[in-house]
């Protein structure tokens, strides 16, 4: 069963997906909804063509562990998707998944523009991967 990862940005939402076995996680998309529903039908569709069995979605903790108020956002989206996919939605603790995303890609050598196009199915892969290591609940 293949999982799918998620990075909730502000514009643009990266999509990781695993391997059947979930032991590996790779880049699959960046997507930009025009709204949560729209974001749900997406990803709802995304499930469908993936055959993905889980959707874990990055929750953004401040560094202190609290949640403000993108975590808040981000809790309101995992609700709607909760309420409308086939398939358990998990959240993953994803401090910092951005900036490291940014960082592999920067040790890649690619350039800003190259990095920018690609942060977000990156940081999304970060978040998967990281669950899929934790041997968390599946």
């Amino acid at each position: 069963m293949k999982i799918l990862g998620l990075d909730l940005g502000e514009r643009r939402v990266g999509v990781a997906v695993s391997d059947p076995g979930q032991i590996m996680a790779h880049p699959l998309a960046q997507i930009q909804p025009q709204n949560r529903r729209d974001l749900v039908q997406k990803v709802a569709r995304l499930v469908c063509e993936q055959g993905a069995g889980r959707v874990v979605v990055g929750m953004p903790y401040l560094s202190d562990g609290t949640r403000g108020r993108q975590a808040r956002r981000t809790e309101a989206v995992v609700e709607a998707l909760r309420a409308s996919l086939p398939v358990p939605v998990a959240v993953w603790d994803e401090r910092f998944s951005t900036e490291a995303a940014d960082e592999a890609m920067r040790q890649a050598g690619l350039g800003p523009k190259r990095r920018k196009e690609r942060r977000d199915k990156v940081a999304a892969a970060l978040i998967l991967q990281a669950y899929l290591d934790a041997g968390a609940p599946l």
